[in-house]
């Protein structure tokens, strides 16, 4: 069932991962550990698909992770800062002067990571599958005015976020994020993670899949609320076959669309977890405290860093309140345990309809700490 390496010390975190498959939570999944450098998990199980001749998840699999990918957005973000590129307490409009529109002038580049620049949603209606035109979102980002006063109040920004830091991020460099994200990220930590697939990386690319009676748009069989219905109203449901489609997947949407699996999300927060990426300085602002509590759109009850999730009531990471990471629609869970030296991720393919990132990340979790 279970495929991959683990050093015997850690052997606890692999059973626990196969436990998840003997107790009928899994399709397909890898989970990895690295401690202070060193991976003593590295792990995979199960299929890519439902059919039970579907192809087995292989060391090379990747797979939609969802949010897990707004954590490497922050970590972009906050890597330019240190660089001097990007003012966190600078007004966007320095960066990028069209934003300003609509009395969005007020806005600073840290409301973008915190989720406080009152744009959680666009109230301009636009066509289903705009999500996929960037020049459209972008403009409509711009005529929007903002929904409450920049850093008053907090709503997960869960698709404009991509968007509103992705410009930002192509105003800083010229370049887009999938290419920042290499060049900073993921190519310096040889991790196998990206926004925006190319061709050759579709056919080793898990499907993923909604629980049974799952709502995409909510939590279990939940009513979504109406601002996460008009978050996700750009996205076309006849086409993005929940989430699978070619279309979405070499699409560029930062916050929601990072592919990838366990070895490399473990790596990237492995590698903050060695003081490597980012200083300590740097570190300490990005995981600062913006604000504690349930937030209107997911009705999510978080604990929210400059762009980071810290260990929270809906973002379950272990015994140490200083982990931080992001966790992703249906349980992926990546994070970094500054104490500890841990990288940690967990990647699936078949959601969990929990309102926190669910009984399988937990399960894990809490036998990696006890192996300490």
């Amino acid at each position: 069932m279970v495929s991959g390496t683990w050093d015997s010390a850690f052997k606890d975190v692999a059973d626990a991962f196969e436990a998840n498959f003997e107790a009928g939570l899994e399709v397909g999944a890898s989970c990895s550990v690295v401690v202070d450098g060193r991976c003593v998990v590295d792990v995979w199980g199960g299929r890519t698909d439902l059919p039970e001749d579907s192809a087995p998840w292989e060391a090379d699999t990747i797979v939609n992770l969802m949010s897990v990918a707004k954590g490497f957005v922050a970590l972009t973000v906050h890597m330019l800062g240190e660089r001097g590129d990007v003012d966190l307490d600078a007004p966007v409009t320095k960066y990028w002067p069209e934003f300003g529109r609509a009395g969005k002038d007020g806005i600073l580049v840290r409301h973008l990571l915190d989720h406080r620049a009152g744009l959680e949603v666009l109230t301009e209606p636009l066509w289903p599958g705009a999500v996929y035109d960037w020049k459209a979102m972008i403009g409509a980002l711009e005529r929007q005015a903002p929904l409450h006063p920049a850093g008053t109040h907090a709503a997960y920004h869960t698709v404009t976020m991509s968007f509103l830091v992705g410009e930002l991020v192509r105003r800083v460099t010229g370049k887009t994020y999938g290419q920042v994200l290499r060049e900073l990220v993921t190519g310096p930590c040889d991790a196998d993670y990206h926004v925006g697939l190319t061709e050759g990386d579709l056919d080793r690319c898990a499907r993923f899949l909604k629980w049974a009676g799952y709502n995409s748009r909510g939590q279990g069989d939940d009513e979504p609320s109406e601002l996460l219905v008009k978050a996700w109203a750009q996205f076309d449901p006849a086409t993005d076959d929940d989430y699978n489609s070619r279309r979405f997947r070499t699409a560029e949407i930062p916050g929601v669309n990072g592919h990838g699996n366990a070895r490399a999300v473990a790596r990237v927060y492995g590698a903050l977890a060695q003081g490597r990426l980012l200083g300590d300085a740097a570190l300490n602002r990005a995981t600062e405290m913006q604000w504690f509590e349930t937030e209107p759109v997911l009705s999510h009850h978080y604990r929210m860093g400059l762009g980071f999730t810290l260990n929270s009531p809906d973002a379950y990471m272990g015994p140490n309140p200083r982990s931080f990471g992001h966790v992703g629609a249906g349980g992926a869970t990546g994070l970094c345990d500054p104490d500890a030296r841990i990288g940690f991720a967990y990647g699936m393919n078949l959601m969990h309809p929990s309102r926190d990132n669910g009984p399988r990340s937990r399960r894990i979790l809490d036998a990696l700490y006890g192996c300490l």
